[in-house]
């Protein structure tokens, strides 16, 4: 992946996510990688390295009003869907510190099917498909 070029003009893609603004000190977390993004403009030069990137809100909840937990579903433009969930903790209506954890959806293995049921999931409910997902 090429670094990207432009900065942000401010406007993330995680305040989207988020429906909250970040403060200028955000921290973004990503345990899966093990790294960490420090200040909402460099959140927003490294969200401007993947401008193909499509995605939809599925839920937002605020929890004792200073933490949001938002699940969420992008496409990095090669087709794959991610489900993700982002919390935030906030102060004073901003977020400060941001941990993502996604995932690729996966095939459940032989062994497991008769101990699970399938969970629905409707193309434009909490886990959208393709089909609803925007450039944001």
């Amino acid at each position: 992946m090429d670094q990207p070029t432009a900065e942000s003009n401010g406007s993330t893609r995680l305040a989207y996510i988020l429906g909250v603004p970040l403060a200028d000190d955000v921290v973004r977390q990503w345990p899966q990688m093990g790294e960490a993004v420090r200040t909402s403009r460099l959140v927003g030069e490294v969200e401007g390295g993947f401008p193909g990137l499509t995605l939809a809100v599925g839920r937002r909840l605020h929890l004792d009003g200073d933490v949001i937990v938002v699940e969420w579903t992008c496409d990095y433009g090669d087709g794959r869907l991610y489900r993700n969930v982002s919390i935030a903790e906030l102060r004073d209506g901003q977020a400060v510190r941001v941990t993502d954890y996604w995932g690729e959806p996966a095939t459940t293995p032989d062994w497991r099917r008769p101990l699970t049921d399938r969970l629905e999931m409707s193309a434009d409910g909490v886990w959208p498909d393709a089909q609803h997902l925007g450039h944001r």
